[in-house]
């Protein structure tokens, strides 16, 4: 039997903690790097902490990208965590230029630090609802979650946004397209506020 969520392991970031964030919630999600149960998974989650390059390349390494992107063009719910968010966009800045999946047109740029704000970004800060995003119900502006990051996203089209968030300036903190949900933040270390979003998200498979 095909597992229902599947949490990509592409041999970075807290994919351990982002499981035990589902089971809280009642729900089981598979580690794997597998291409044939990512392909034959209901949903597929990817987090990262880390270099958008190394996220990138060890994608490519593990041949994952294109399973990735299969589900996703089949429609299958994805939540991308983190870094998760960042390589949707079409590419970054950081450690010179590197694409990403272009599956939402823009880029991923660092923040410039001033004397009230340090980079990276990290701790509890809001989000402030732009669209009511299906894995949002039941949070509110305002609500607080865990950021820990020195570059933030820049959508072309600001249609997909769904939440922003104020560090110096405001920056995108979460993204809706169709099938597609991901945030800046961590909601597996949000406490109750981000273990709703994983709630959310499983009960939509």
């Amino acid at each position: 039997m095909n597992p229902k969520i599947v949490i990509i392991d592409y041999g970075m970031g807290n994919l351990r903690s982002v499981q035990k964030g589902f089971e809280q919630v009642g729900f089981e999600a598979r580690l794997t790097r597998s291409r044939r149960e990512i392909s034959g998974a209901s949903a597929i989650v990817l987090p990262g902490v880390g270099a958008f390059k190394d996220c990138m390349e060890n994608l490519e390494k593990y041949g994952l990208i294109e399973p990735i992107l299969q589900s996703i063009e089949k429609g299958k719910p994805y939540l991308g965590i983190c870094l998760g968010l960042q390589i949707l966009l079409s590419e970054s800045e950081e450690f010179g230029h590197k694409r990403g999946l272009d599956l939402i047109r823009g880029r991923v740029v660092k923040f410039r630090p001033d004397p009230e704000h340090k980079v990276p970004h990290m701790g509890w800060n809001t989000i402030e609802k732009e669209r009511e995003a299906p894995p949002l119900q039941g949070l509110e502006s305002g609500d607080f979650f865990y950021f820990v990051h020195s570059y933030y996203v820049v959508p072309e089209e600001g249609q997909w946004t769904s939440t922003v968030t104020r560090y110096g300036i405001p920056f995108v903190s979460s993204l809706w397209k169709e099938n597609i949900f991901a945030t800046q933040f961590h909601p597996e270390k949000s406490q109750q506020k981000g273990l709703k979003i994983l709630e959310n998200f499983a009960k939509s498979v």
